[in-house]
């Protein structure tokens, strides 16, 4: 039986209006920044080389990000993986294209569809893209073969009609996955839908994967998870999938994730050390930008306007942020030692692009415990990217994911997942 279609997200009431109008966007207004250290622990002692820091300060972070920010991480539960669909020759000849349910064994209904695209006449197994998308698979290609989301889909996107697609919502978000030439450049994209995994509005509770582990009708507990720990369990179920595909190289498997999925992201690849290699994209507020700031889009404003993100614990505990023994800094250096690139757009002051910078520089006191290198104390300028094992990237623009953000995002990618350019030849387009 088909689902009753949930209505419309409403907009704002007004005690998220008004949170909405608290934002800052002065940056004379920001307080002095006084970030927790990221090689102290909880009782005082200091952190000084890799196996103190795997073994004591590691798991601590990642506890205190579930217990007050993000919420316990599901577990994971069996992927058995169905092809629905193969076709060589797609792309004009450049590409296999797969069409893969993901479902679970005992929880009959819960399905994931995933898109994956791997270049043809490549022998060797390749590295691999891996991300959530907003608007369902047949929106991020024009490939009419991809079969149209069934599910509830937000109202924003294009050729949605009451919450779910039609044809004309095929190819909506074409720009932001750029398939032919990621697979020009030797890499694979698979992609999911992250509304299979949890539809993104406050009474989703019950069409969640949360709902295999919690009961939908019992109140909400501080450490309960939310959305973003529903998508990052499903990239890991993706991950899970992966690991299974011969042509996939699954020690290189790249996550990438823009604005909340880049939340996701950040989040999936700091509790599974599979992912080589991870971007975030806009991620702002609750991924890579500081919380102590006091810039843009605020933890406590963010987790009332958006409910179903984050942890209750979060909703009601993270004002003022000081409050909190984490910041997200924390969250970058638990990536450490594998790459990670924090990607940012010039005209997007609600995710705070020195927010985010910064988050990424002070992420590098554990990358240099590893001998690696981070970004640097000072902005770098436009189009310019730190290509270090921690980097940074931004560009003129707004919030979004472009073509333009891919090329830097592929040279990262090319820098330390491929054999060839050393990373100072590395560039963008």
């Amino acid at each position: 039986m088909t689902p009753p279609t949930p209505p419309r997200l409403p907009p704002f009431n007004a005690e998220q209006q008004a949170l909405l109008a608290l934002m800052n966007f002065d940056e004379s207004l920001t307080p002095p920044l006084h970030l927790p250290p990221v090689l102290v622990c909880e009782d005082g002692t200091r952190i000084e080389n890799v196996e103190q820091w795997r073994t004591r300060r590691r798991p601590e972070l990642l506890e205190l990000f579930a217990r007050y920010i993000y919420g316990r991480p599901l577990p994971p539960l069996p992927v058995e993986a169905r092809v629905v669909e193969e076709a060589a020759g797609a792309l004009g000849g450049r590409a296999t294209r797969r069409q893969v349910e993901l479902s679970f064994p005992g929880h009959p209904g819960r399905v994931l569809h995933l898109a994956l695209y791997l270049p043809e006449g490549v022998e060797s197994p390749v590295p691999c893209f891996l991300g959530l998308n907003f608007f369902g698979n047949h929106a991020a290609f024009a490939d009419p073969a991809i079969r149209l989301s069934t599910a509830w889909i937000r109202p924003d996107g294009e050729g949605v009609v009451e919450n779910r697609a039609t044809k004309a919502s095929r190819g909506a978000e074409v720009g932001r996955w750029p398939v032919e030439r990621i697979i020009e450049r030797g890499y694979g994209l698979a992609t999911l839908y992250y509304g299979d995994l949890e539809p993104d509005h406050p009474d989703a509770f019950a069409e969640s994967v949360r709902a295999l582990f919690y009961d939908p009708a019992a109140p909400r507990q501080p450490q309960d998870p939310g959305a973003i720990c529903a998508w990052a369990w499903g990239l890991s179920r993706a991950m899970d999938y992966l690991e299974t595909e011969p042509r996939v190289d699954s020690r290189r498997v790249a996550l990438t994730g823009h604005s909340r999925l880049g939340k996701a992201a950040l989040w999936a690849a700091a509790g599974d050390e599979r992912f080589a290699l991870t971007i975030s994209n806009n991620s702002g507020c609750g991924g890579a930008s500081l919380n102590r700031r006091g810039f843009g889009e605020t933890l406590h404003i963010l987790s009332n306007v958006r409910p179903h993100w984050f942890s209750e614990a979060c909703r009601h505990g993270a004002e003022p942020p000081e409050r909190l023994p984490v910041d997200q800094h924390h969250l970058l250096a638990l990536l450490a030692p594998r790459p990670v690139l924090v990607s940012s757009a010039e005209a997007d002051p609600g995710a705070d692009p020195r927010g985010e910078q910064l988050g990424a520089h002070h992420a590098g006191a554990a990358y240099r415990l590893f001998g690696l290198e981070g970004v640097p104390a000072e902005m770098p300028p436009l189009d310019e990217p730190v290509l270090n094992p921690l980097g940074y990237f931004i560009r003129p623009g707004e919030h979004a994911i472009t073509s333009h953000d891919w090329e830097a995002h592929l040279a990262f990618a090319d820098c330390h997942l491929r054999e060839g350019p050393a990373c100072s030849d590395a560039g963008i387009a």
